[in-house]
């Protein structure tokens, strides 16, 4: 019977070294549990990145894929199927927007934002032809395509992958100054996080989006938001922007869209936007695929459903208020919105790999971002004492 080093020693000598992980072996997840290949158990603190929001194998989205998985799974988008159309109207009638555009991938769906707005600068604003601009934020994570890392601000993202894409303009996160300087006849878009989960759980002054909001109306410039890890409850609202009730004239979503079985992503946006779009001009085999939409459905019916948004909203601010107290040398500050909490950690505290080891060994997986910061995102659908089960751990690491 395999063991968990002996895993470990497959993936190292046959699978490209890409990522960096812990030294778990996950075989099987249940709710906010998973169990390595030793039957160990472990609180998910991740959530694959806020891709399980509605927690592991959730019983309502495994029937939806399986039902499905036995009809049909995939007809490209040359046939239409009977599930993309539903999708459509419930994604639109949950978010307020009038149309979306089914991609696969977080990245593929930012990609796909950024072709729209630039088409829109060009049809719609006159923009000339192939010199529209779209302004972005350092510390910013949007994907790792070509063209996304060439506005990324961490050198190591894009060092050796040039050269890289032209027309992006990036300025300091949360400075609403900073971008109204940048801002020129050619500006196109505006594209934010409304909270940077892969810079650090970093969030912006108060004010902040719904100054970006005045902006773009005043420039005639399109706002982008990326909610791929913030939307669908994440945060304690159903997409971050609301927490300054800010309606972004294009929505990026993805992660928890697939309930944590299948990547589902999309663009939402207003008719006048997404209607630009012609046939053939832009698309996917796999996106909008009938698995993919029945999954995202009974993902999203989970999330109303089961009031995941609210219980973000109030456990969240229990586990961040309760992080907050911990009278820890090592932190630095704890910050966050909803079930998405940042634990920074002083320089001399040596970084937050190690403590992300020792949280692993207590039974809590929490994964560190940027070197300093802890991140914990349990699944939306945590209570209170499985949260004072992990306080209990976390302090005693911490202190």
């Amino acid at each position: 019977m395999m063991k968990t080093a002996d895993y470990i020693r497959l993936s190292e000598q046959y699978g490209a070294h890409n990522y960096k992980p812990l030294d778990v072996v996950l075989e099987r997840g249940e709710g906010v549990w998973v169990y390595d290949v030793e039957g160990k158990k472990y609180l998910d603190c991740l959530s694959a990145y806020s891709a399980l929001n509605q927690g592991h194998v959730h019983p309502t989205i495994l029937k939806a894929l399986i039902d499905q998985a036995e009809k049909i799974s995939l007809t490209s988008r040359a046939f239409r199927n009977d599930q993309l159309p539903l999708f459509y109207k419930e994604l639109a009638e949950l978010s307020g927007y009038e149309m979306v555009i089914p991609m696969n991938s977080g990245a593929e769906a930012v990609e796909t934002a950024l072709k729209v707005a630039r088409k829109w600068a060009y049809m719609v604003k006159k923009v000339p032809r192939h010199q529209a601009e779209i302004i972005v934020a350092d510390g910013n994570f949007h994907g790792r395509t070509i063209s996304i890392v060439s506005f990324s601000s961490e050198e190591f993202y894009k060092d050796d992958f040039g050269p890289f894409t032209p027309g992006f303009i990036s300025v300091p996160y949360g400075d609403i100054q900073a971008i109204q300087a940048a801002i020129t006849p050619n500006t196109a878009a505006i594209l934010i996080e409304p909270i940077q989960g892969e810079g650090g759980v970093i969030i912006p002054p108060e004010g902040y989006l719904k100054a970006i909001r005045q902006t773009c109306n005043q420039n005639n410039v399109l706002f982008i938001a990326d909610e791929i890890q913030t939307g669908l409850g994440r945060t304690g609202k159903l997409f971050a922007c609301d927490h300054e009730n800010v309606r972004p004239d294009l929505m990026v979503l993805g992660k928890a869209l697939g309930g944590g079985f299948y990547p589902v992503s999309a663009v939402l946006s207003s008719r006048a936007i997404l209607g630009l779009l012609q046939p053939g001009e832009h698309g996917s085999t796999f996106g909008g695929n009938p698995l993919a939409a029945a999954v995202a459905r009974a993902s999203l019916r989970v999330i109303v459903d089961e009031h995941l948004t609210e219980n973000a909203a109030t456990l969240g601010e229990y586990f961040r208020d309760q992080l907050a107290e911990i009278p820890s040398k090592h932190i630095k500050e704890v910050r966050g919105k909803g079930l998405l909490i940042g634990v920074e950690l002083k320089p001399e505290a040596g970084g937050a790999r190690k403590y992300c080891e020792k949280l692993q060994e207590e039974g809590i997986l929490a994964k560190e971002t940027h070197e300093t910061t802890i991140r914990f995102a349990p699944p939306l659908i945590i209570d209170q004492p499985t949260i004072d089960w992990a306080l209990d751990k976390i302090r005693n690491i911490l202190l």
